[in-house]
């Protein structure tokens, strides 16, 4: 019997502006900190971003009770306003929790001057069913404070 627990989740979002002006929260790494940043009480260990096809994406925090939590990321394709593809591995302390495959599709949504972003994660975990939820959810959450700071944020206009 596998140790993992295979999941596939789906998650969608309508951003104010153009795919350019949406894609570019993902690409832009100031940007993508904007909504990213969740744990305000971690502490930053070491982050760093190469957007791009064979680009890697790190973060490593502290949390208050001292374990590390690693995500880690390689970007497999990038459309510029149209697609990314990437695989990533969390660990906490070193240790595997789950392994993913992850696409953001980007289309011009049918409300005027919005965008439909579908976010689709492929995920093994080795925490067992207990940790699906909480991905999902945290992942939603992220995607929230997206919409949220592109609201914000100039440069939204068809």
């Amino acid at each position: 019997m596998s140790p993992f627990t295979h999941t596939t989740f789906v998650i969608e979002r309508v951003l104010p502006g153009n795919t350019k002006h949406a894609f570019q929260f993902f690409s832009d790494p100031k940007l993508k900190r904007r909504w990213t940043s969740c744990h305000p009480d971690w502490q930053e260990i070491e982050t760093r971003c190469d957007f791009r096809i064979g680009g890697e994406e790190l973060s490593l925090l502290r949390s208050p009770d001292g374990k590390v939590h690693e995500f880690r990321s390689r970007y497999l394709d990038i459309l510029e306003a149209g697609h990314i593809v990437y695989a990533f591995t969390m660990r906490t302390d070193g240790n595997l929790i789950s392994s993913s495959m992850a696409t953001i599709e980007f289309k011009p949504s049918s409300k005027t001057a919005s965008t439909a972003m579908l976010y689709t994660e492929q995920a093994a975990f080795l925490g067992g069913e207990a940790e699906i939820a909480p991905r999902r959810e945290g992942t939603g959450h992220g995607f929230n404070r997206l919409v949220a700071e592109v609201e914000r944020s100039p440069g939204s206009g068809p």
